[in-house]
């Protein structure tokens, strides 16, 4: 029987410590916090997206950040898998648009007890409000923990077989995420990629967002280009904020995102369904049952009315203008602008409202076969901490999942 320490709670921590104790270990796991998934408890704004009910392949195609990696693991234990685990502790759950899964109560916390349930039944001990200091190490091996007791500040040192680090990234800092792992990493030797937080808002250059804050656009197509290059596209939801904009395609586009001083631009095309010849076309309609109309009341079909006085002041076009009197040429470059509403990205949310962290420890240095260090023997790590990130869809939980059960079932192999 060997003994494992497993640092971290969340999600990749909780499903180590299981994996690891199904194959008749010790197993110990650490967390600073006074309890278990606390990230977990507000993903899915409190629903808890669990996983994307998918095939490998479709797991693969969503990670954007060094999918190869992750090969073994979702073949080792893949989202169906997971669903599985889940039935059989108990937790009923249910498939949502986009094959996202949740559980049937639509209450994170439900996922987090079942976990903790998982953990008591294979006699996992959990130890709360402990931190690790420093992970130690002699010839090469990892040897143990070295943790402080938040109820007296005394250090202690646990040895160890083995130990896995799932102290996730540096998103949602409140919850625990402070980049403790990543200097645990760095302090073993090991390489990292800068950290940057990741299916996050953007912060938008031009004033006109916070005109329209709050405003929800459905079916638009949004487009991220750098210079010519066209970094990401998409239809679908977004939302207008005081500091820029947000919502789905937003987050998304965030995976892609570079940095600020690439000049990077967002292009909205308001109405996808339609070319510019059929919106010039739509608009002539509008104008002609508004003939005697200011142009600022004329479009109330076409837009809604948070927009309006944004859109007439970007045209360029005199708001008190009749619209019998409104030009080709105008008319024309208004749907030019509905169709190419430009806006310059100055830079990405923190990680305060980061879903996930972007970089972390590379995976040059992970062995993606058992999610153990090529630096040190004995040390494992698992979740947000490695440089892997997925869009949004229960794909970021899959990967904690999958390299937690990969490390806690290496970890937990007979020496």
């Amino acid at each position: 029987m060997s003994e494992i320490l497993i640092i971290g709670g969340g999600a990749a921590g909780m499903m180590a410590a299981i994996a690891a104790a199904d194959n008749g270990n010790h197993v110990t796991l650490l967390e600073k916090n006074e309890k278990p998934g606390k990230k977990i408890f507000i993903t899915g704004k409190g629903r808890c997206n669990i996983t994307n009910d998918s095939d490998v392949e479709n797991l693969l195609q969503h990670t954007i950040r060094n999918p190869k990696f992750l090969y073994s693991a979702f073949y080792t234990f893949d989202s169906g898998r997971m669903m599985e685990f889940l039935e059989k502790e108990g937790l009923k759950i249910k498939t949502e648009r986009g094959n996202r899964v949740f559980p049937q109560s639509d209450h994170s916390s439900d996922v987090i007890k079942t976990l903790e349930n998982a953990m008591k039944k294979r006699g996992v001990q959990v130890r709360l409000r402990t931190r690790a200091v420093e992970i130690r190490e002699r010839d090469g091996r990892c040897t143990g923990v070295v943790v402080c007791a938040a109820s007296n500040g005394e250090k202690k040192f646990i040895p160890a077989d083995a130990v896995i680090i799932a102290t996730g990234g540096v998103s949602y800092p409140s919850t625990g995420s402070t980049g403790d792992g990543i200097r645990f990493a760095v302090s073993l030797g090991h390489r990292t990629e800068e950290a940057m937080p990741s299916l996050v808002p953007f912060e938008i250059r031009e004033d006109f967002c916070q005109k329209m804050q709050g405003l929800s656009l459905k079916n638009i197509s949004l487009k991220m280009v750098k210079g010519k290059k066209v970094l990401y596209e998409e239809l679908g939801e977004m939302l207008f904020t005081h500091f820029g904009i947000s919502g789905p395609l937003v987050l998304t586009a965030s995976c892609y995102f570079t940095k600020p001083e690439d000049d990077i631009r967002v292009l909205l095309d308001l109405k996808p369904a339609l070319s510019e010849k059929q919106l010039d076309e739509r608009i002539l309609r509008d104008f002609s049952q508004n003939k005697n109309s200011y142009f600022k009341n004329s479009l109330g079909k076409l837009l809604p009315s948070k927009m309006i006085p944004v859109i007439v002041e970007l045209s360029g076009i005199d708001p008190q203008k009749m619209v019998n009197e409104i030009t080709k040429e105008e008319r024309r470059n208004l749907a030019v602008l509905l169709k190419h509403l430009e806006m310059h990205v100055s830079g990405l949310r923190g990680f305060n409202e980061a879903i996930v962290t972007r970089g972390g420890v590379s995976v040059r240095d992970v062995d993606p076969g058992t999610m153990e260090s090529k630096k040190i023997r004995g040390l494992y790590f698992a979740g947000e901490v490695l440089d892997l990130d997925a869009v949004t869809g229960g794909y970021n939980l899959q990967i904690a999942w999958s390299t937690g059960y990969l490390a806690g079932f290496s970890a937990g192999q007979p020496v």
